[in-house]
């Protein structure tokens, strides 16, 4: 029996059935194949979590800062950006796609081609959360705590409601952004800023 917790409308969706929980990598890979046009995660518990399209607005935000990450990523060098459909497997077992992620070429040129061709098995060096209408900020704190916990070097996430950054680093508060005209990523990330006006 599966059970959906549905929050409100366009709210991502839980899904719980007995044979998720012991999904392999594989299976996991194969249930992602066949659902393509969601936005598929899974958590270290096993819980399938399903989200839905964005909504235009949303999906535009995302674009931008993602424009602006990919920009930077192609000057810097040092590392490859991924947009919101890419997945990574944590340390932790759950499987996670980010609305912007970075890693470094070093970790990258790390994995075997089998590996980059699947869910990265790795935690992101960066990471853009950016919160939707359905997404309650408390889950987004709780996703970029978990971020943390397996590796991440730096966090930003986005509140564009509030208009509000919250700054994530190791070993260090949460820092807080109130309407920022940017956000600098230094000295994770060396001259990278996220502009924000257009993703306001």
């Amino acid at each position: 029996m599966s059970t959906l917790h549905v929050n409100s409308f366009n709210a991502p969706l839980a899904i719980e059935l007995p044979t998720m929980a012991n999904m392999t990598e594989q299976d996991f890979i194969d249930f992602c194949l066949v659902n393509r046009e969601l936005r598929i995660e899974r958590t270290a518990q096993g819980k399938i979590i399903v989200t839905p399209p964005a909504f235009s607005d949303t999906s535009h935000s995302n674009g931008r800062l993602v424009q602006q990450l990919f920009n930077w990523a192609d000057k810097d060098g040092t590392g490859i950006g991924f947009e919101s459909s890419g997945g990574f497997t944590l340390p932790n077992g759950a499987t996670r796609s980010p609305d912007a992620a970075w890693i470094t070429l070093e970790r990258w040129n790390q994995l075997s081609p089998e590996e980059q061709a699947a869910f990265v098995p790795l935690c992101p060096d960066f990471v853009i959360e950016l919160r939707s209408s359905s997404d309650t900020l408390k889950s987004l704190q709780e996703k970029m705590q978990e971020y943390l916990d397996n590796g991440l070097r730096l966090g930003f996430l986005i509140d564009r409601k509030n208009k509000t950054v919250y700054v994530y680093r190791p070993d260090r508060p949460v820092e807080t952004l109130k309407d920022p005209d940017v956000v600098p990523g230094d000295p994770e990330l060396p001259d990278f800023t996220l502009a924000m006006a257009k993703i306001w």
